[in-house]
């Protein structure tokens, strides 16, 4: 491993570090009171695993309006969360939090795939 590589790995690590506190810290604080209110019970999406229901609350928040109609009008509405739901629920504090989580998880994971199929090309050798 060279000098570069060694720096991204530790910047994707420390960003999977946040990540992981701020999804505990966003399920805790959000999606467990919207899983308690029988309103918004149904509106968090499908739950392929579990804790899946975080990222699609904090996906759905994150979204911009434009791609949450056209999610909606899709026949494959019913596995995302509802939005319009959800802010009707949830206050600056939860949106804020669910964005941050969103950013950092997409991030992170796109910066850890990229190195790892930048190391599996070859392109540190």
């Amino acid at each position: 491993m060279n000098e570069i590589e060694d720096t991204l790995l530790t910047i994707g690590l420390i960003g999977l570090f946040f990540t992981m506190i701020l999804y505990v810290l966003f399920g805790q604080v959000t999606v467990r009171k919207l899983r308690k209110n029988k309103e918004t019970k149904d509106s968090l999406g499908i739950e392929f695993a579990s804790g899946w229901d975080i990222l699609n609350v904090a996906l759905a928040l994150s979204r911009p309006k434009w791609l949450e109609k056209r999610i909606m009008a899709s026949p494959t509405a019913h596995f995302a969360a509802d939005a319009k739901v959800l802010y009707q629920y949830t206050n600056r504090f939860d949106r804020i939090l669910g964005r941050l989580f969103s950013f950092f998880s997409l991030t992170t994971t796109l910066m850890l795939l990229a190195l790892a199929l930048a190391d599996a090309v070859g392109l540190f050798d």
